[in-house]
């Protein structure tokens, strides 16, 4: 791709991440063009639909996401930590776009959207720590990556719903606890 080219794709999606912080997932394509001071064709000829624009943005998220899990698995930390503190990250990176979980949960789901691949790989990425604080006794047996994606799914749903979302951390908590084994009512902040 040409430098210019790779410049005005760039602009248009940090154009679109903002966005897509103030309006959700239902902003429309014409609002997005019209910020970044282009015309709706220039803005199609990069990204032709509204679901390869938004995994073109949302890739790189995903991507630091995977990252960290693989990060974190080769810490030396406690296997229920990292997991803990992987599904947090991805709790908070999904309620930073309003609406982004449900369209997770469909992609997950649906082997022809664009996003399938990059969900995919998340789920595989939060499956490994699962597996590993599996592992170490440390987290329900009767889980898997499935589940522990619709959590994380359900999780940030939680903190899109106003009047949710200030119980939102408690609820967190509440849901970490039952993912591990043997820590009761423990406080998984504290860990």
């Amino acid at each position: 791709m040409r430098a210019d080219a790779r410049k005005n794709r760039d602009h248009l999606l940090a154009v679109a991440g903002t966005a897509l912080t103030e309006q959700g997932i239902d902003v429309s394509m014409r609002d997005i063009a019209r910020r970044a001071d282009v015309g709706l064709a220039t803005l199609l000829r990069h990204f032709p639909t509204r679901e390869a624009l938004l995994e073109a943005l949302l890739r790189t998220n995903f991507d630091e996401l995977t990252a960290r899990a693989g990060e974190l698995a080769e810490t030396s930390s406690p296997p229920e930590d990292a997991l803990v503190s992987w599904v947090r990250d991805c709790v908070a990176w999904t309620t930073e776009y309003r609406g982004v979980t449900v369209l997770m949960a469909a992609a997950i789901a649906d082997i022809d959207s664009a996003l399938h691949a990059s969900c995919v790989t998340l789920r595989a990425a939060g499956a490994r720590l699962l597996t590993r604080a599996q592992a170490a006794g440390t987290a329900r047996s009767d889980l898997d990556g499935d589940d522990l994606f619709a959590l994380v799914a359900m999780l940030a749903w939680l903190g899109d719903q106003p009047a949710l979302a200030p119980r939102a951390d408690h609820l967190f908590d509440v849901i970490a606890n039952a993912i591990l084994t043997g820590t009761g009512s423990a406080d998984t902040e504290t860990r």
